[in-house]
């Protein structure tokens, strides 16, 4: 099922990506963004806790496409002694991210950036010591040439880290009890459908052999690392999991109706129903599994 993290919009897959029509109104997804980055926070602090082993003491982290601000926040709760830039094309998102901020009393080593990537991460005052792109490559154009231009960005001895790939999302069994059985299959075929149309409509799109590690190197740098970070919220999911899942499919179903057959959208309409005993609300084997895939590579010092 579709789903949106705070780096979806960044994402955003099939994961990870947000789905449907290709305009998103950030502002309005804003609520939804944070609250489901936070249900991802401890996948975010593992991922932290394996940069943290290549990235030392840095002195400025910038999160390329940061939306509400909350892996920013973790960022500076990660990494004390460092100063935090959250970019981002969404004002509004950059409004939550700034608030955030002040709450979690990071606020005086915090800052925001508005403007489109890459171009403007040349608004920086100094190189970054770490850049976390977190599904935000995806939805520029020509993704080799922003690789190159985030590697620009780097201090000596810089990381930059991408958060892209990873597996679909499952949130149910292959066989709810209703419909034909294997409904997240095709939802994940429909949603890859989209992802490609969403590509090839983007301003200056170049198609690009997705190997992130090759791309890292051919943008500069060297010592690529990749490890996927696992989220695993088992069955019967939490108040917050169930909501994320709910709010998920109740995304696809707004977005992506043509791709789905009168079967699976009459499934899609039961699961949704608050009042089905059969539907998210209430059944009790809504789990959350997903698994995010992080890529590094230093600038030479």
């Amino acid at each position: 099922m579709a789903h949106d993290h705070d780096h979806d919009h960044n994402r955003r897959h099939g994961h990870g990506h947000h789905h449907g029509h290709t305009d998103i109104d950030w502002a309005e997804m804003g609520p939804r963004l944070e609250s489901q980055a936070e249900l991802f926070a401890s996948l975010y602090e593992r991922a932290m806790a394996w940069l943290a082993q290549e990235v030392t003491e840095p002195g400025l982290i910038v999160d390329a496409g940061s939306g509400p601000g909350v892996v920013s926040c973790l960022f500076a709760e990660t990494f004390p002694g460092a100063r935090i830039v959250a970019v981002d094309g969404s004002e509004p998102l950059l409004e939550r991210a700034r608030a955030r901020a002040e709450r979690l009393g990071v606020a005086d080593r915090f800052g925001t950036i508005a403007g489109e990537l890459p171009d403007v991460l040349g608004e920086l005052d100094y190189p970054a010591d770490l850049l976390w792109a977190s599904r935000s490559l995806h939805h520029l154009g020509d993704q080799r040439a922003a690789l190159t231009a985030f590697a620009a960005r780097l201090a000596p001895g810089g990381t930059l880290a991408l958060m892209e790939g990873g597996l679909p999302p499952r949130y149910l069994p292959r066989d709810i009890g209703i419909g034909r059985p294997g409904l997240q299959a095709r939802i994940d075929a429909v949603e890859a459908e989209w992802f490609t149309r969403m590509r090839a409509e983007l301003p200056g799109h170049v198609a690009q052999t997705e190997d992130w590690p090759a791309l890292l190197t051919a943008a500069g740098l060297q010592h690529t690392r990749t490890h996927t970070f696992l989220l695993d919220l088992p069955a019967p999911a939490s108040d917050r999991a169930r909501a994320y899942v709910v709010a998920a499919l109740s995304h696809l179903r707004e977005r992506l109706p043509e791709g789905l057959d009168a079967e699976d959208l009459a499934t899609v309409d039961r699961l949704l129903d608050p009042d089905d005993e059969a539907g998210l609300h209430r059944r009790p084997d809504v789990f959350v599994l997903e698994a995010h895939t992080v890529h590094t590579a230093v600038r030479a010092g």
